[in-house]
């Protein structure tokens, strides 16, 4: 019966990866495959938010689409977390919800700002300063994060799309498989490491630099969850780090390296 379980959450992660950011990191091998072939990569650039369509409520339509779609898998995986109680969980009323398990709610907001601005703050400036040595030593591409045309809803989807992005990874790369690997038998350090391992895959599309600087974010965020058991303050700083490089980048055309 342990047997059959355990081979059931292994082919659910399976399902969830290949739809979402397990495809994305072997896309992301293969993107940077491609990009090394063609010119040192240096010479590369990586855009994280282009524009879909000329015609401007086209490419805003495509936009807010892309962001929707894009959380279809996180609605699975607390779906997923939901079929089945956790005799290891401790709470009122509360072990049946996906949601309560993984930290993903409204409980703290206070301390889950606080720990999600010091968290943003820890790991912004070494990843600017990564993304300037990995561009200086010639294995970082030029990152765009913004290439969308200047319309009245560019800064709200550049907003939208950085929470995508944080609600996506932390849920998924941290807060499920760690769940999961977990129900595997392996150790926490096991876990955290193959989590920012992953993390790091799904950005080679931009370089070694960014794999590097990602996979140490994912060490210091599986840390930080497996003390907390709250995705949420890992949320708050992903979508805060994205939100500034997005945004900032929109506004001020600087090239900040961060995705």
């Amino acid at each position: 019966m342990l047997v059959a379980s355990t081979r059931r959450l292994r082919a659910e992660v399976l399902i969830v990866l290949g739809l979402s950011l397990g495809q994305s990191a072997v896309y992301s091998v293969v993107q940077l495959l491609d990009k090394m072939s063609r010119a040192p990569l240096a010479q590369g650039t990586s855009t994280l938010n282009a524009s879909r369509n000329t015609r401007e409520y086209f490419d805003l339509t495509y936009q807010l689409l892309d962001i929707i779609f894009a959380l279809v898998p996180v609605v699975l995986v607390f779906y997923f977390l939901s079929l089945h109680r956790d005799p290891s969980f401790r709470g009122p009323s509360e072990s049946e919800s996906g949601f309560q398990r993984l930290g993903f709610t409204l409980a703290r907001p206070r301390r889950d700002l606080l720990q999600g601005l010091g968290l943003a703050a820890l790991i912004g400036i070494p990843s600017l300063a990564l993304y300037a040595a990995g561009r200086a030593m010639g294995i970082t591409t030029a990152i765009i994060p913004s290439a969308l045309d200047a319309y009245w809803w560019t800064v709200p989807v550049l907003i939208l799309s950085a929470v995508r992005h944080a609600i996506v990874e932390e849920v998924i790369v941290v807060g499920y498989l760690l769940d999961r690997f977990g129900k595997f038998g392996w150790s926490t350090p096991l876990a955290i490491g193959l989590s920012a391992l992953l993390r790091g895959s799904y950005h080679l599309y931009q370089g070694f630099g960014p794999f590097i600087g990602n996979a140490v974010m994912g060490l210091v965020f599986g840390w930080v969850y497996s003390r907390t058991r709250r995705v949420m303050p890992l949320v708050v700083a992903h979508a805060l780090l994205d939100i500034v490089a997005f945004v900032g980048f929109s506004l001020f055309g600087k090239a900040v390296g961060l995705g």
